[in-house]
């Protein structure tokens, strides 16, 4: 009758390992819900273009009248835009967001260079694209995309002012006059744009808006330092069906993706950080992810949109390239904070993350917050783990008994059955009664460990010592270690396992799970030192009062 103690200790065992290939493979990578549709007007994919087209023929375009304030930029030269959050290039071919680094968040924890989270250079491509196809699409000519031009090639948010417009113009052979705005925001990652056909020609103009991200296959820079453990990199898609699919670039690769929706965002996802259009909510849109030509691509196309002779239309998206910061996702589009990927526990994970958060702002230590949020969870779960703990105690206590017993039925398993039931009636032992109350813990445990591995606030967060990264490894293993020792510690204290194989197993866990932790974050492994330790103390007084003859 000792499957309890089996039972428990696979159910941690199982725990740990579930932990470490999660951490190991991605947090879960979901399977994509792929629901195709075809919208109103036909899309498709160009074998020899990155862009999306559709079936009709596009209409020649060329540089021709540019408004007066407005001069060309020199070949191969970038627009740049700094704000107190981004630093960002476009290239005033085709008006493309190029790069983007993010002022407030560093590379590595000891410098002082941004991180870069958009980059077209020689080691890595990741961009994004926008802008108009279709019949009379711009960049829908076959000669190429628009030249854009702009009246200045540097700016800057000053001091005080909360918006900058960024404004590039074009006009094509027709006569007709695109100006494509980028709207930056003080405080914010979220960018608006906003493209606006000036129809000075004499025929009714039709096109498409599109807007996409491209990457290649490189590696996360965010994990590069992380031992080879990578978590998940890839799309992800909403829509009115399903609120938050991810999908893999091998997916986007063997099956690519095309959905039509009124609602939702396409988004690519690192460790983080995230990238994400959102098309106007209500109109209807394309979603595709496909590869081509070695490249991932993830964006939307939407309905064609006529502009009648001598009218104005301005064609609205938001592109957000940021950390994975809820408060600013949420309010940029619906369900976009799920890209905090927090697994199926999410609905409980969230509500710990309010709580740390809170705990944080008082404290103002990131470590000290993981502390005293395991002294909420203990307090929480404080009459169940003491069952728990008296349970156990008893086990120990009667841990002699149990061994005479079984040497008085030998291998009479039957008799030492009904021995041991007989034994566990007089006494009042639930042998179950050291399982299920941990087992009721473990989704705390799971839900905290997506908190604070997907938690970008805890990024180069310090707390104290030699641990200046609550998000990376202990450098040194002393907090692995001592994770270990904690639970050698509890193993102490529990009853010992009569079969010697089973011992055996016992004391190599707390090996195993040291091993584990080794390249765990350093506050996910704080978190577990510091609950380990409260439950040893718990554990003792308990085992000492029921030695003593206490209940």
């Amino acid at each position: 009758m000792d499957f309890r103690r089996y039972f428990l200790w696979g159910a941690l065992f199982v725990s740990g390992y579930l932990l470490f290939l999660q951490w190991n493979q991605d947090y879960g990578n979901a399977a994509t819900n792929q629901t195709v549709a075809t919208p109103s007007e036909n899309v498709v994919a160009d074998a020899n273009s990155d862009l999306p087209s559709t079936a009709n023929t596009p209409a020649s375009a060329a540089n021709s009248e540019i408004p007066d304030q407005a001069t060309p930029v020199a070949a191969g030269q970038l627009i740049h835009v700094k704000t107190d959050t981004l630093d960002v290039a476009i290239n005033p071919v085709g008006g493309d967001l190029v790069e983007a680094s993010l002022l407030q968040y560093m590379k590595t924890n000891e410098g002082n260079e941004p991180f870069v989270i958009l980059d077209n250079g020689d080691e890595r491509t990741y961009v994004t694209q926008s802008g108009l196809i279709g019949r009379d699409g711009p960049d829908a000519n076959s000669e190429g995309r628009p030249v854009y031009q702009t009246e200045q090639t540097s700016y800057t948010l000053a001091d005080g002012e909360d918006t900058l417009d960024v404004n590039l113009y074009y006009t094509d052979a027709q006569g007709v006059k695109y100006t494509k705005t980028f709207r930056f925001t003080k405080g914010r990652y979220s960018i608006r744009q906003l493209i606006t056909v000036d129809n000075t020609s004499a025929e009714t103009w039709r096109g498409n808006l599109f807007a996409q991200i491209k990457r290649d296959n490189s590696e996360d820079p965010s994990t590069a330092t992380n031992m080879g453990l990578q978590p998940f990199i890839g799309g992800a898609i909403s829509n009115e069906e399903t609120k938050y699919s991810k999908i893999s670039f091998d997916d986007m690769a063997e099956e690519p993706v095309k959905v039509a929706t009124t609602k939702g965002w396409v988004a690519l996802l690192q460790h983080y950080f995230v990238s994400a259009w959102v098309p106007e909510q209500g109109q209807k849109v394309t979603i595709q992810a496909r590869t081509n030509n070695g490249f991932n691509l993830i964006g939307f196309t939407g309905q064609a949109v006529e502009v009648a002779a001598g009218q104005q239309g301005t064609l609205s998206s938001t592109f957000y390239v940021g950390p994975k910061l809820q408060d600013q996702l949420e309010a940029t589009a619906e369900n976009l904070d799920l890209t905090v990927d927090y697994g199926w526990l999410w609905w409980l994970a969230k509500p710990l993350f309010w709580l740390l958060t809170a705990i944080q702002s008082v404290v103002i230590n990131w470590g000290v917050a993981i502390i005293l949020i395991v002294v909420c969870v203990k307090a929480i779960f404080f009459k169940l783990s003491a069952t728990s703990y008296r349970s156990m105690a008893k086990m120990r206590k009667f841990g002699p008994e149990l061994a005479r017993l079984r040497e008085q039925h030998g291998d009479d398993r039957q008799a030492m059955s009904q021995a041991m039931m007989s034994l566990y009636k007089k006494e009042k032992i639930n042998p179950l009664g050291g399982c299920l109350p941990i087992l009721v813990q473990m989704p705390v445990f799971l839900a905290l460990y997506w908190v604070l591995m997907e938690s970008v606030e805890l990024r180069h967060a310090p707390f104290m010592l030699w641990i200046t990264d609550l998000s990376a490894m202990d450098p040194y293993f002393v907090l692995p270690i001592l994770m270990g020792l904690s639970m050698l510690g509890q193993q102490m204290l529990n009853p010992t396992p009569p079969d010697p194989m089973q011992a055996r197993i016992m004391k190599i866990m707390p090996i195993a799970f040291t091993f584990f932790f080794l390249w765990f974050p350093a506050g996910l492994v704080l978190y577990w030192v510091v609950n380990n330790t409260l439950s040893i103390v718990q554990q003792y007084i308990i085992t000492k009062s029921i030695e003593k003859g206490g209940n």
